[in-house]
């Protein structure tokens, strides 16, 4: 009895020691108008950590600007003195190849559920990594049977940010407007560094740190059996979304995890109701096609999303009736349905309503993970067992000459980061009837993870879906094509039947050597420029040298302008990321710069990221920003644009910023699918074939049919007596090569990219994303020589 006694003394100021949220930040957590700071939530979880033994926290890295990313391990005390014994299991489940059926039942009866968490991925979605805070505390000091439950069954990765460079960019944005006119609006810049909104975009190209931190250190090392992304949504329609998801689910997604995971979210949604959680909206709005966004579900993982409704940041936003939206995809926001049983009628809508949601999904999901401990395990073998059964296609090749080693290199890497095994041929092989020679690379399907392998290597067949018999089609919630081979330009064989091959794993790529078509001649390129030496180029084969020869003109590093509107372009943060990772240099161009003119003083090409036209001329309204972010380009700009291009300078308008070029620099092209409604024409994210023009100096170093990036894109009619030079124009049948599109008949024939001369300089309109989120290797190379275009000509 005195034993008992004193053990529950020890607990009792375990518990005590720990600091509350209120005490660390000054305010309780969901209080109005209060948002934290990222060395608080560190500090807090360092502090967490500190005084129990159930907390484990560990920096895994440095984000964009260099801030902890940080991740926290929670369980049991038991738990966390044998984790490693905990990640040996998981990582025997993962791999059904080397650890048999019985083998897998006895670590099935051991081990624990895996579920990452996490939060804010998306800044100005704030109040997840409150609710992580909170939940972390009630969980840490609260003596309940679910809680015990889950401490003794599941070990959890919280991250309490994936993006907390974003945390203190909306944090010190919203004081700095608290009590004005403008609080609760978002910051006039990307809340990362470089991709803002897009950092959920990332999950199979891996350009930013936090995305392959997340990869690297927790999903590749741990294989989770669920992955829970909480994120919010608008604020005028449900309060929040839980799976099951919106059709059309991804034939490569093994079809227990699809069901896993709407028994999942429907149990989420049930515990919500009755805590009396109005609201709840299930099988609605967001689909579950892309692995862009769904890394884990190739993975033999659940993922999880849920997306509660916004407030105005850290303010309260009051919602009229009247103010509810009459549509939304899969249901109607003020109507009972099956899947919106509760409809949320308006009122006031707190960060604090957020945090309560959550909170009851976290408990919910981790508990049902805890109560379903050995079922999720055995599934999550079954699903690996599968996967490495596949026969159908046998395997992909990717031959040893290719035209562009780098592209080619590039893509098994990403692969590789990816968890997909690749062989390399240590002999000539037949497969398909085809002959490789040695040094050719297979990717066979015999494998755990050959799901994301084929996503990512196949095309897409995006199905066309209708919001009713005969109606009018269901728009994708998201992009429709990931074919890596077509953006990157990767010649890729798919083989059906079995073949031999002496091979070995490969970790390290190489090409045979190409001088002319590899994209990363480019790099070295700027390593000679910054080296303070001199670059040539054939203008027929399009070599670079570093000396003079026949048919070789100098190109001059070009003095790059990238415009930034004061209205955040994700576009633009992409199109810096890329300029850096290749080396060029450049200087971000505002209004007030193409305002002051004398532009061809300090620039040769001036590059326009995608964004609407509207948005260029207008940028923001008048009383909607602080005055010294608002208004856009005027009239007397437009006119120094042009007067710059006009002096020998090139202004390149990446896809939709072209119709600001066609309208304002008044260029002698139509837009075809200008005011055409989307039920009529609607390419959301697709790859279209395109044939280019191998006479144009913007072509040098690709091939004459490619593939490129459509997504809201114009296409041009260039008259057939104009002086315009058509670059890439779509076939008259056949155009889509990935994806989905609908309406070909309105750009069959028509021009995708076209070159304007304008004076002694030229205006180029990419209809597409040459730099579309850092995948279009292939196409970077037409954006790269549209920037040394005043050298060429």
């Amino acid at each position: 009895m005195k034993s008992r006694l004193v053990t529950l003394l020890l607990v009792s100021l375990n518990v005590s020691a720990q600091p509350t949220p209120e005490a660390h930040f000054g305010h309780p957590i969901g209080v109005d108008r209060e948002l934290v700071d990222w060395d608080k939530v560190v500090s807090y979880f360092q502090a967490l950590a500190k005084t129990s033994d159930k907390i484990r926290v560990e920096e895994l890295g440095k984000t964009a600007e260099g801030r902890p990313f940080i991740a926290a391990t929670i369980s049991s005390a038991a738990t966390l003195r044998n984790l490693d014994h905990y990640r040996e299991i998981q990582a025997k489940l993962a791999d059904p190849r080397r650890t048999t059926p019985e083998e897998s039942s006895r670590l099935i009866a051991e081990g624990k559920t895996v579920v990452l968490i996490t939060c804010s991925i998306h800044a100005t979605e704030v109040a997840s990594t409150h609710s992580a805070i909170q939940f972390v505390y009630n969980l840490l000091t609260q003596d309940t049977p679910k809680f015990r439950a889950i401490l003794d069954n599941v070990i959890i990765l919280l991250v309490p940010s994936q993006n907390p460079d974003g945390l203190d960019i909306v944090t010190r944005w919203y004081r700095k407007t608290l009590g004005t006119p403008f609080e609760g609006t978002s910051p006039p810049e990307l809340y990362q560094k470089y991709v803002g909104h897009d950092n959920n975009r990332d999950w199979y190209i891996f350009s930013q740190p936090e995305t392959r931190l997340t990869v690297s250190r927790l999903l590749n090392a741990w294989h989770p059996q669920i992955v829970y992304d909480v994120h919010q949504q608008g604020s005028y329609a449900s309060r929040m979304f839980v799976p099951p998801w919106l059709n059309p689910i991804d034939a490569n997604v093994d079809a227990t995890l699809a069901q896993e995971g709407n028994y999942l979210g429907l149990g989420m949604a049930a515990d919500l109701t009755a805590a009396g959680k109005k609201g709840v909206v299930t099988n609605a709005l967001y689909d579950f096609w892309t692995p862009s966004r769904h890394y884990m579900a190739y993975h033999a993982g659940i993922r999880i999303l849920s997306e509660a409704a916004s407030a105005s940041l850290a303010s309260p936003l009051t919602v009229r009736p009247d103010q509810i939206q009459t549509t939304g995809l899969g249901y109607n926001p003020r109507e009972r349905s099956w899947n919106y049983l509760e409809p949320w009628e308006g009122g006031t809508w707190r960060i604090g309503d957020i945090v309560d949601y959550q909170l009851i999904a976290f408990e919910s999901l981790l508990y049902e993970a805890a109560l379903r401990r050995s079922d999720l395990l055995r599934n999550f073998y079954e699903v690996g067992a599968r996967a490495v059964a596949r026969t159908s296609p046998y395997a992909f090749v990717i031959p040893r000459a290719q035209m562009d080693p780098g592209s080619s290199r590039k893509m098994l890497e990403t692969l590789s980061f990816g968890e997909v095994e690749i062989e390399r041929a240590s002999d000539a092989f037949v497969a398909g009837g085809k002959r490789y020679p040695e040094g050719s690379y297979i990717i066979r399907m015999q494998q755990p993870y050959s799901s994301y392998a084929k996503t990512l290597l196949e095309r897409q067949h995006y199905p066309d879906l209708r919001l009713y018999p005969g109606g009018p089609p269901q728009r994708p919630y998201d992009v429709t094509a990931q074919t890596l081979p077509l953006l990157m330009g990767v010649e890729t064989d798919t083989v059906d039947a079995a073949f031999d091959v002496t091979s070995k794993v490969a970790n390290f790529f190489k090409f045979d050597p190409q001088p002319v078509t590899d994209i990363d001649k480019w790099r070295t390129v700027n390593q000679v420029w910054s080296a303070g030496k001199s670059v040539w180029r054939d203008t027929i084969t399009g070599r670079f040298r570093e000396s003079s020869t026949a048919n070789a003109v100098e190109v001059q590093r070009p003095r790059i302008g990238l415009y930034k509107s004061y209205v955040p372009a994700i576009d633009e943060g992409w199109t810096r990321w890329l300029l850096e990772d290749f080396g060029f240099a450049y200087q971000n161009v505002l209004n007030p710069d193409i305002d002051a003119g004398n532009l061809r003083q300090r620039f040769d090409v001036i590059v326009f990221p995608d964004e609407p036209a509207a948005q260029i001329a207008n940028g923001f309204e008048a009383g909607t920003m602080p005055q010294e972010y608002t208004g856009g380009l005027s009239p007397k700009a437009a006119a120094n644009l042009k007067n710059f291009a006009e002096q020998g300078g090139t202004l390149v308008f990446l896809n939709r910023s072209s119709n600001y070029a066609v309208e304002h620099l008044h260029l002698d092209v139509k837009n075809v699918v200008a005011g055409v409604p989307n039920r009529d024409f609607y390419s959301p994210g697709s790859l279209l074939n395109a044939t280019l023009d191998t006479r144009n100096a913007l072509v040098l170093g690709l091939p004459r049919n490619i593939a490129i990036w459509s997504e809201e894109s114009p296409a041009w009619d260039v008259p057939a007596n104009s002086k315009d030079f058509v670059v890439a124009r779509y076939p008259d049948d056949h155009l889509l090569a990935s994806g989905w599109l609908l309406g070909e008949s309105y750009i069959k024939g028509r021009a995708a990219v076209v070159e304007v001369p304008i004076g002694q300089g030229a205006a180029v309109l990419f209809g597409m994303r040459p730099q579309y989120r850092a995948q279009s290797y292939q196409a970077f190379k037409l954006f790269f020589n549209s920037l040394v275009l005043s050298s060429a000509h």
